[in-house]
């Protein structure tokens, strides 16, 4: 608990990626084919039409490393003070939020793209913390 007095901001901004990633990753696996139908619309006006499922996998693959770095890093930062797995948690997340942004701009998802960038905020916020 010692940690967590010392550490807060670090504690809350990991469980907030960890939340964010790993439940957006698991979500793809268990409906791959839903969220690939989706995705395949939403980038059918865009040069990444006939690469979607390439993308979507190294997408999830993103995220779901993302989710466990910042799980493990939790651990770590709580266990004995260590910020080497998080910091690699909340650079990634952030690589996987560009990824988004990028996505959503490509598609002309204006609204889509802003939400990303919000969710950028509080990573590179983290990323300044742990470095």
């Amino acid at each position: 608990m010692t940690m967590f007095a010392e550490h807060p901001a670090e504690v809350l901004l990991l469980v907030f990626l960890i939340i964010t990633f790993f439940q957006s990753g698991l979500d793809k696996v268990l409906d791959w084919k839903g969220n690939l139908s989706w995705l395949t619309g939403h980038f059918a006006e865009t040069p990444f039409k006939s690469i979607v499922p390439a993308l979507f996998i190294i997408l999830t693959l993103t995220e779901l490393a993302a989710g466990v770095l910042s799980g493990l890093g939790l651990i770590q930062l709580l266990r004995d003070g260590g910020k080497e797995l998080a910091f690699l948690g909340a650079v990634l997340s952030c690589v996987a939020f560009l990824m988004l942004l990028f996505g959503q701009r490509m598609a002309k998802d204006y609204d889509g793209a802003r939400t990303i960038a919000i969710y950028f905020i509080p990573a590179i916020f983290l990323v300044f913390l742990l470095q």
